[in-house]
């Protein structure tokens, strides 16, 4: 259930971004097969030691950050950089604030424009954006897209662009979790960072982490 057994993977990663190896759901195979395809998001972030590892492998690997200096970089055979980052809208091009920000997209666009039908795995380590983004990708459809989902989750505050009471808050996360669940994603793999502080929306939290990375197998996808 790690990139372990997959060539190229160091014991160096930084966090544990744990893929479903599962005979029984698709991954293993259509990286077998050199047909794998991952999408990882990211806000400046140099530890791409998981992309290497699953580009060494054979999978065709499409890494999104704002911080990358040229719009697309090839990176060997399997490994793309690009210019953008992913978020839960379009930039509006009559709304002159929004042209600043044109290299923002939704992943469901971004799909249509690079042609792809389906991600075997999304990453994402997007700094609170998590949560809106993942609203975005259930009510346009696009998690069904989408066959394994690592997420790291911050609960030290609501995240961008969500309000409310902690009540509210809680409810909201809930129900994106929930969603998933309906939709026949499994959670298989969870990991507390304990490097970060013991908060939950504002408040200390013993044992407890504001940070969690989380992952789901889609089980539709067999």
């Amino acid at each position: 259930m790690n990139l372990n057994s997959l060539k190229g993977y160091s014991e160096t990663t930084r966090k544990p971004w744990s893929v479903c190896l599962d005979e029984r759901f698709s991954l293993i195979h259509r990286i077998r097969s050199k047909k794998c395809r991952l999408y990882s998001l990211g806000l400046g972030n140099d530890d791409n030691q998981f992309e290497l590892s699953m580009a060494n492998s054979g999978c065709e690997v499409h890494r999104f950050d704002p911080s990358i200096k040229s719009a697309h970089i090839q990176q060997g055979r399997h490994l793309w950089h690009h210019r953008l980052s992913i978020d839960w809208r379009d930039p509006n091009p009559a709304i002159a604030a929004h042209k600043l920000h044109s290299n923002t997209k939704k992943l469901g666009t971004v799909l249509n424009e690079f042609g792809h039908q389906k991600i075997d795995v999304l990453k994402a380590d997007v700094e609170s954006a998590e949560w809106k983004i993942l609203e975005n990708l259930i009510l346009e459809d696009v998690v069904e897209q989408i066959g394994q989902l690592v997420f790291e989750v911050h609960m030290h505050w609501p995240g961008f662009e969500v309000s409310g009471n902690d009540s509210t808050v809680v409810r909201y996360w809930y129900s994106l979790l929930r969603e998933l669940e309906l939709k026949d994603f499994r959670l298989f793999h969870t990991y507390k960072d304990l490097s970060k502080p013991q908060m939950f929306l504002k408040k200390e939290a013993f044992n407890a982490s504001s940070c969690y990375t989380l992952s789901w197998v889609n089980t539709r996808w067999k």
